[in-house]
């Protein structure tokens, strides 16, 4: 009976553990939604909601390596209840740099509701979001449920995530070149998009691990990207350059 009640209580600590990383996951995904709803409407009461709001992230991530360690230092697990452990301290780490990029964009938000909307990007933007959020939304499915391939699925969705990406970066030189009035606003976007396409990777490494946790591997295969911003230039005529429309790199 004794070794029934032990079992009983670290599957109740191990639920515990779930809880937190769902709860930080749902504030996680709530940051990004608000900042984009903010960046669109330059509301810059809510952008500094959102700046205050992210210390609730950070105080759950401290809750979680606390009793991370005193699960580890008490129950000395092993095999797939260690995994769970690691998996969930690494998943921690990565909601609470997803709440600080959400957090960046609210901030830029100041800065970019002084200055005239710049075409369609700030709606391209949101549109690369809404990819990020059912990401978000989807890894997190995957770890309640210990779904391998629905985590798996996450990572290839990124790719999307990237080919939004660099078709922002190009249109966003562009701008600039067109007109150097531009420049202040047009760079203030680019980190916005570069924040978002960042919290895509961290959600992509979410999914590896959640696939180490159930299957004890992480993915053999490497990940398709479609980021090609490195091999991006503008020609002086202030036409995009530098990579293939086809997303091949440059010839060199």
């Amino acid at each position: 009976m004794e070794t029934e009640h032990i079992v009983k209580s670290f599957d109740e600590e191990l639920a515990t553990l779930d809880n937190m990383v769902a709860e930080m996951g749902g504030l996680a995904e709530a940051q990004l939604a608000d900042a984009i709803e903010a960046l669109l409407r330059r509301d810059v009461e809510l952008a500094g909601r959102i700046v205050e709001r992210d210390q609730r992230i950070d105080a759950i991530e401290n809750d979680l390596h606390t009793f991370t360690i005193r699960l580890l230092a008490l129950r000395q697990p092993m095999a797939d209840d260690l995994r769970i452990i690691v998996a969930a301290l690494k998943i921690s780490s990565s909601l609470e740099r997803i709440g600080d990029y959400a957090k960046n964009v609210a901030k830029r938000t100041f800065v970019l509701a002084k200055g005239p909307p710049l075409g369609g990007t700030a709606q391209s933007i949101a549109r690369m979001a809404v990819l990020v959020q059912a990401m978000i939304k989807n890894v997190l499915d995957a770890y309640i449920q210990r779904d391998a391939a629905k985590a798996d699925d996450v990572r290839i969705r990124d790719q999307e995530v990237d080919q939004v990406y660099t078709s922002l970066f190009r249109e966003l030189l562009t701008y600039m070149m067109e007109d150097p009035r531009n420049i202040t606003v047009a760079t203030h976007l680019l980190f916005v998009a570069k924040n978002v396409e960042r919290i895509g990777d961290h959600v992509t490494g979410i999914a590896e691990q959640v696939h180490f946790m159930i299957l004890g591997d992480l993915p053999g295969d490497l990940r398709p990207k479609g980021d090609n911003t490195s091999f991006t230039a503008v020609d002086t005529d202030g036409a995009p350059a530098g990579a293939k429309a086809d997303g091949e790199r440059p010839e060199t």
